[in-house]
C-alpha cells in the first residue's frame, strides 16, 4: 500500500482501511481526459456565491497608478511613521499628497 501523507496532526483509525474506503466510495478516478475538461460549476449556485467564484480576488485596480521610488529620508522619520503600525506607507503618502496640494496652491 502507498504512503499517503496527511495533515499534521492526522490519527489514523485503525477500524477504517483504504480498502473500506475504496469499497464505499462512487467516485470512480478521473482519467486525464476528464481532468483536462474540468472547470468550475457556477449553475447550480446562489447568484451572489457564483459571482465570488468568477471574480478575481485581491485589491481592485487603482484609476491612477503608484510609482515605486527610491527615496533617502532621515531614519527617525522612517521610525515615526514605522511605529504607527500597518499602514504606515499609506499615511506617510498621504503626508506627502496633503504637502504637494499646499505646494501647488502657493
Amino acid at each position: 500500500m502507498p504512503v499517503t501523507k496527511h495533515a499534521p496532526g492526522y490519527v489514523p483509525n485503525p477500524l477504517y482501511s483504504q480498502e473500506d474506503w475504496d469499497e464505499i466510495s462512487d467516485n470512480p478516478p478521473l482519467t486525464d481526459e476528464e481532468l483536462a475538461r474540468a472547470r468550475p460549476g457556477t449553475g447550480n449556485m446562489p447568484p451572489e456565491m457564483a459571482a465570488a467564484f468568477t471574480s478575481r480576488a485581491g485589491r481592485p485596480k487603482a484609476d491612477m497608478k503608484r510609482v515605486p521610488i527610491s527615496l533617502r529620508i532621515d531614519p527617525d522619520v522612517l521610525e515615526t511613521f514605522k511605529s504607527t503600525g500597518p499602514g504606515w506607507q499609506t499615511r506617510m503618502h498621504d503626508v506627502l499628497a496633503e504637502a504637494a496640494r499646499k505646494l501647488k496652491a502657493a
